[in-house]
């Protein structure tokens, strides 16, 4: 075994992977970028390198920066996790010609397989079936577009270089088919560092079976059965499981057996995932991820088999730890991947501070790269956790993953934490009817919320205000006049006869009233017209006893200068605090200013100082956690300017460009 390796990722992915390093006594060091200087994982594995700026072209997809600090740190060989590095036959070249060990498959199965052509061609030459497509990737625009046409729509655009979901396109229409290519190109490019594309049939309604393969590189290559990835959006994997639900026990069975003998045929070494889609009892051949897969621990929670440990060994020239027969699959564990997303606005990315962070504790596996006083940036993926339910079946494992869900509280960014809730509720995810285009075609349902703010979360968190207010030194807060200004004068029934404070959540404002507190400490506080009784007892770690009204509740409730977050058992509340005075009510006006959605990179100006655009034409490109965002005009106008160039990084909430309305004639 190795006594030090370089873990080359960040995030959750690089402390699950030191986890393991630790328990079998092999030291492990790191790399960092300038972003991630404060990252959990630089301090949970103790020594890191960085290696270059916040873009992960700066850093984490520099080969030599990386190879440079493996040898500055003394490591034998290097784990490149997933993403960035994972899949790249030039990087596994390069860390082998510096005498150090990739583990991983050798750089020759990476060439192989890491193009989804030339997996395509291995796996016809093995006898696997196969989507009808491209034989050859391309980076021509106009021959990827000969190519859609040819095989006619519906058909998917998928990056050759990578996966992820990034770099690829469903297209089901011809109409602005080159700006979609040229969309899903330069995503693969920013990805993957090549913009190569292949086109395929799309397969509507399948479902998405992978298979864990592991293999010693002599021949020797087993399963640890199947996974199921069928929730996605966008082709991006939202919740996966293990085994597969309702897969009938001979299709399953051949499944296996041809991802097997693929591997074989390749002689792959280390684990690698053989990935499938699945249509009545028809079954298709995708891709070979070379690497460790995201979800691969549901596979560890059914098999007891720990994935990271296996490419230790046979990278370490120990062979397989198992034999096939010795592999047996026990209970269903289901996995959940929680994201820095607003659901409800088109999942756009969310970065910040993270004011909070607590999980679920008990019968539940957690893996992440964040704790409380992290910042989520724009310049990578935008997964905060992964959590992971194991059980006898797979009901109560999908109860295990609902209620650890529930029990879990980030503030400081939106998560898609409530999205995942209703998608495990989902009649079609409870009797697993699923298939890939599930939530894209259900997406507005699971992603609307209850419209309008909740007057009794309010007066909890307003209450909560008070009471800091209160341990602050103001001793009287009816004179304070960072509160009103004015002494009050109290209504009948105790409240202030105007706002003390005005609470915003939900995109709508509150007037908050309050009365004297109790004896017994409650308090009488007025929301709008509502009149809320509230009495806040704590208990510890942020959490209190809520009594509101006739209901008692446990509340978590976090607060961070004019933020305050309040977790109730139905869901997670945000919501700033805006003293009387200080509070202008503004009516919403159409505005020529684009202002960037979040902290990005440009990535292109559709229009120069001068041009006539309408109402949502995208002028600007920008991109986030890898994700495209098109900034739109709101109305018709000319471009007056145009503040950033590609490449630039620009903060959220900042003027791109600035559209002059046209004047309407009077």
């Amino acid at each position: 075994m190795f006594r030090k390796i370089l873990i080359a990722n960040r995030g959750e992915i690089a402390c699950r992977i030191a986890r393991t390093c630790q328990r079998l006594g092999v030291a492990a060091s790191t790399v960092h970028s300038i972003a991630d200087a404060d990252a959990l994982h630089v301090k949970a594995i103790g020594e890191s390198i960085e290696i270059g700026g916040a873009l992960a072209s700066e850093s984490y997809l520099r080969i030599d920066a990386v190879i440079a600090a493996a040898k500055a740190t003394g490591a034998e060989a290097i784990h490149p996790g997933f993403g960035f590095l994972a899949e790249n036959t030039a990087f596994a070249r390069a860390v082998e010609a510096a005498g150090l060990v990739f583990i991983g498959p050798t750089p020759e199965t990476i060439g192989r397989l890491g193009d989804k052509a030339s997996a395509k061609r291995e796996a016809v030459a093995a006898g696997l079936p196969t989507v009808p497509g491209s034989e050859a990737p391309s980076e021509d625009r106009l021959e990827v577009e000969r190519i859609v046409r040819k095989l006619e729509l519906p058909v998917m655009l998928k990056a050759a270089a990578g996966g992820g979901g990034k770099g690829m396109r469903a297209i089901s229409t011809y109409n602005a088919i080159g700006d979609e290519i040229e969309s899903a190109m330069r995503e693969a490019r920013n990805a993957f560092g090549d913009a190569g594309l292949i086109v395929e049939k799309l397969i509507l309604q399948g479902r998405h079976i992978e298979v864990q393969i592991a293999g010693d590189g002599n021949g020797n290559v087993i399963h640890l059965f199947e996974r199921e990835c069928t929730l996605q959006r966008r082709h991006q994997k939202l919740i996966e499981e293990a085994p597969a639900a309702n897969l009938p026990p001979a299709l399953r069975q051949r499944i296996l057996d041809d991802a097997v003998r693929l591997g074989r045929r390749l002689g792959y070494r280390g684990v690698g995932t053989v990935e499938f889609i699945v249509s009545g009892s028809d079954y298709y051949f995708l891709e070979v991820n070379p690497r460790l897969q995201v979800e691969h621990p549901v596979t560890e929670m059914v098999t007891g088999i720990d994935i990271v440990e296996a490419m230790l060994r046979i990278a370490a020239g120990e062979g397989l730890p198992v034999k096939q027969g010795e592999v047996v699959c026990q209970g269903h564990a289901v996995e959940a991947r929680l994201c820095a997303e607003d659901p409800n606005d088109s999942f756009m990315p969310s970065t910040g501070k993270l004011a909070h962070v607590s999980f679920a504790s008990g019968d539940i596996r957690v893996e992440t790269g964040v704790e409380s006083g992290s910042t989520v940036t724009p310049y990578y993926d935008s997964m905060l956790a992964k959590l992971i339910a194991h059980a006898t079946t797979r009901d109560q494992a999908l109860d295990r993953l609902d209620r650890a869900l529930g029990e879990t509280s980030i503030f400081g960014v939106i998560t898609n934490r409530e999205f995942l809730r209703r998608l495990i509720a989902l009649p079609a995810t409870r009797a697993a009817t699923f298939h890939t285009r599930l939530i894209d075609e259900r997406v507005d349902a699971l992603a609307t919320t209850a419209g309008g703010i909740d007057p009794e979360a309010l007066a909890v968190g307003a209450y909560f205000w008070m009471m800091r207010q209160r341990a602050a030194g103001c001793s009287n807060p009816w004179q304070s006049s960072s509160l009103t200004g004015w002494q009050m004068a109290a209504a009948d029934d105790g409240l202030s006869p105007i706002p003390i404070l005005h609470l915003e959540a939900a995109g709508d404002s509150a007037e908050i009233r309050f009365a004297p507190s109790q004896p017994d400490g409650s308090m009488l506080i007025g929301v709008d017209d509502a009149r809320i009784r509230v009495q806040l007892s704590p208990l510890a770690n942020d959490m209190f006893a809520a009594a509101v009204n006739a209901r008692c509740e446990t509340v978590r409730i976090v607060q961070q200068d004019q933020a305050i977050f309040v977790h109730d058992p139905r869901r997670a509340h945000t919501m700033t605090a805006i003293p009387y005075l200080r509070y202008i009510s503004a009516s919403a006006e159409i505005s020529g200013e684009l202002r960037a959605p979040m902290t990005g990179v440009v990535l292109k100006i559709n229009f120069t100082v001068g041009s006539r655009v309408k109402a949502g034409d995208p002028t600007v490109v920008m991109e986030s956690m890898k994700m495209e965002l098109r900034i739109a005009s709101e109305v018709d106008g000319v471009v007056t300017a145009i503040h950033f160039k590609p490449g630039d990084t620009v903060e959220r909430n900042a003027v791109v460009a600035i559209v002059e309305p046209e004047r309407v004639p009077q």
